[in-house]
């Protein structure tokens, strides 16, 4: 009977010990820049709280397909605000990936990661 208790307090320990080896892993991946946002992603943070509020039963996904809809519904004019802002992003996101890429390589500390990065 004491060994049946024992295994699973050690599966616990070991499922922890997994757990803390991959977020550590997770948080030093997160260091670098963010990615740019597309124009559909700006217009959805836009449009968020209108759909909500024009439909306060809708549940997350039917959020989403609404959101979708409005999307495809739109012409070129009206997506034009949103192209313009991913474009500004995306050239931001290039910007800081290049900035940490040259830290990296100028710094020498960055020695696996600065390889993947060149394309």
């Amino acid at each position: 009977m004491p060994k049946e208790a024992t295994k699973p307090k050690r599966k616990a320990a070991e499922k922890a010990e997994k757990t803390s080896r991959a977020k550590a892993t997770k948080a030093a991946k997160g260091t670098g820049p963010k990615r740019a946002l597309s124009a559909y992603m700006f217009f959805s943070q836009d449009w968020r709280e209108r759909i909500k509020a024009e439909n306060p039963d809708a549940g997350f996904g039917e959020v989403g397909k609404l959101l979708g809809a409005k999307w495809k519904e739109l012409d070129e004019s009206e997506k034009k605000p949103y192209v313009e802002l991913a474009a500004k992003d995306k050239a931001r996101a290039e910007e800081e990936k290049a900035a940490l890429a040259q830290s990296k390589s100028g710094g020498g500390s960055g020695e696996g990661e600065a390889d993947e990065d060149d394309d």
